[in-house]
């Protein structure tokens, strides 16, 4: 199959299934070592942000909670 026979079948899709393919593929590709490219900027605001939360764990929301809440209030599956 095609990357574009492919793309055609995932656009007839229903949107939280085109959503969740997104997610699944994204995930794919980051979990073999494939990371965007950022910013100086970017990078710099990411490791603030993990040190943030390093020192104070307590302000952190797990990934489940936040995906859920997603989920609900758009009706994703």
């Amino acid at each position: 199959m095609t990357t574009s026979e492919l793309f055609a079948q995932a656009r007839g899709l229903p949107l939280a299934e085109r959503l969740e393919f997104a997610q699944r593929l994204w995930d794919s590709i980051i979990a073999e070592g494939h990371d965007p490219d950022l910013t100086a900027e970017q990078l710099a605001e990411l490791e603030r942000r993990a040190e943030e939360l390093r020192k104070n764990p307590e302000i952190g929301i797990p990934w489940e909670e936040i995906r859920a809440d997603l989920k609900k209030r758009h009706g994703w599956k």
